[in-house]
């Protein structure tokens, strides 16, 4: 292997760009400020997806693809929403190339203009309610709950792998529901699952509650959020869920027949998460020795290594191998036999380790004679000689991957509680933010003017208004002014 990572303590931008790279998730493609997504990062990816998709048809969801291209004049038909994504959008002019007469090269057809210009989707808000309003007449078409896993282009000028690129790759979420309060619930619901999906799986606590106005949504009444924090003590947001009220259904006249024989507009919801899930897996859980994965993500969950020196000995290694694996499929562990004789064992070690595997085996002719493997945690770097004739191998390493899984998330709990400060004086506020960061929960008046001033002063910002908000009187860090609650504050990603 290559030398090892930068240390986060000394650098963690370059600590994570570069373990990104080496542990092969992705890189940086030709295309400026876009990604290569690489198979062992897809493989990651594919897992969340495989898992959020399930949760997704268990609550009464159901997939669709929509066009990649929306027409410009639709983006216009919601005004908060326009002005939200104008500076991020790519546009598409025209439709054909030729050949430069001066031997050039080829250039765009000026004859082949589009007649209504066209936006790369940056979202699908629109493209989605103009064909719900089709879709849509009477109350037994609701509620129409769909979903589709697409690719999404912002065009972003700072860009870093998977937490911010010009493309990225997502699900979003697109609901319709005859009243205000079974769209309220879906928002609610969704926000839920993806925190359930966050802590469960990804082993990261979340911080769920609402966005303040100037973070909300653009074109939503409401945006639910997931907040997790990364070890550098910056906040990540980890998906969001947004109650749209009846804006998207009144821009596009998407009405319905009521039971009683009236007609209303409809009530609406989006919701998404994307790839920024894969950056905040990699932040809040892993080492200076490389990722560090649980183990309901990890495409690889164990790997056996074979100690050998002879062609004979491989063999038999071998051969117990896999009486191992052939107890550890059917209960669903991925495991994986390395047995490629072009590396040594410590490469091997050094490889999965960097790679974020959750239990490495190693096994030669010596552990053979004694029935014995040695089993390594990669969340703990710790080692033990098991004897498989005093333990039954499946339940064994069932446990322990379940041990892990549960280590990771507690060892991420432990640390947001001990980086969430409260504090009640400015002071206090910038000392905290500058000397440990992670989440503030202080009071504030509720003004956007304020919020806007803090995040001036100190690039902070409201990450949320907590659902488990407790009403406490008190008073604004900055202005002094009156506050009913604590917020959290965070510089984020």
């Amino acid at each position: 292997m290559s030398k090892g990572l930068p240390k986060r303590s000394e650098d963690y931008s370059q600590w994570y760009n570069e373990l990104v790279k080496r542990a092969d998730l992705a890189e940086n493609s030709a295309v400026r400020g876009c990604m290569v997504i690489k198979p062992y990062g897809y493989s990651i990816w594919e897992k969340m997806q495989q898992q959020l998709d399930k949760m997704f048809k268990d609550t009464g969801h159901s997939n669709a693809y929509f066009p990649l291209f929306i027409p410009k004049s639709y983006l216009s038909k919601e005004a908060s929403h326009v002005e939200g994504f104008a500076k991020e959008c790519a546009v598409v002019t025209h439709y054909r190339l030729k050949n430069d007469e001066e031997g050039k090269g080829v250039i765009v057809d000026p004859e082949a203009k589009l007649e209504e210009e066209l936006i790369v989707r940056p979202t699908s808000e629109t493209v989605i309610w103009s064909t719900y309003r089709n879709w849509i007449q009477s109350y037994r078409d609701l509620p129409l709950k769909v979903n589709q896993w697409a690719n999404v282009v912002r065009w972003e000028m700072r860009t870093r792998l998977f937490l911010r690129t010009a493309e990225f790759l997502w699900q979003e979420g697109h609901t319709a529901h005859a009243t205000r309060e079974e769209a309220v619930e879906e928002t609610e619901l969704m926000m839920n699952v993806y925190a359930q999906f966050a802590e469960e799986h990804m082993g990261v606590p979340v911080v769920k509650g609402i966005k303040t106005a100037s973070e909300r949504f653009a074109g939503a009444e409401e945006t639910y959020c997931i907040e997790a924090l990364m070890q550098d003590g910056k906040a990540l947001q980890a998906g969001t869920s947004h109650f749209l009220g009846q804006n998207f259904a009144n821009a596009f006249d998407v009405k319905f027949a009521t039971k009683e024989g009236g007609l209303e507009h409809v009530w609406g919801t989006s919701w998404g998460v994307s790839t920024r899930l894969m950056g905040a897996l990699i932040m809040a859980h892993s080492d200076d020795n490389g990722l560090v994965l649980p183990p309901k993500l990890a495409p690889i969950q164990v790997v056996i290594v074979p100690i050998f020196r002879s062609e004979e000995e491989l063999q038999a290694v071998e051969e117990k191998a896999h009486d191992i694996m052939d107890k550890l499929k059917p209960l669903g562990i991925s495991v994986h036999f390395d047995h490629r004789d072009t590396h040594k064992p410590g490469w091997k070690f050094a490889e999965y380790e960097l790679k974020g595997v959750p239990l490495r085996i190693a096994m030669g002719p010596r552990d053979l004679a004694n029935n014995t493997i040695e089993i390594a945690r990669r969340d703990t770097l710790t080692k033990e000689m098991v004897n498989l004739g005093e333990v039954e191998i499946g339940e064994y390493i069932t446990d322990k991957l379940e041990e892990i899984q549960s280590t990771i998330y507690q060892k991420a709990l432990q640390f947001r509680q001990e980086n969430t400060t409260a504090v009640d004086s400015w002071n206090e506020f910038q000392e905290v933010l500058e000397s440990k960061g992670g989440f503030i929960a202080a009071h504030w008046d509720g003004t956007p003017e304020t919020e806007e001033k803090i995040k001036e002063l100190t690039k902070a910002t409201i990450r949320c208004i907590p659902l488990d908000q407790v009403k406490e009187e008190g008073k604004c860090v900055l202005t002094g002014n009156p506050s009913s609650g604590r917020v959290l504050f965070a510089k984020a990603y």
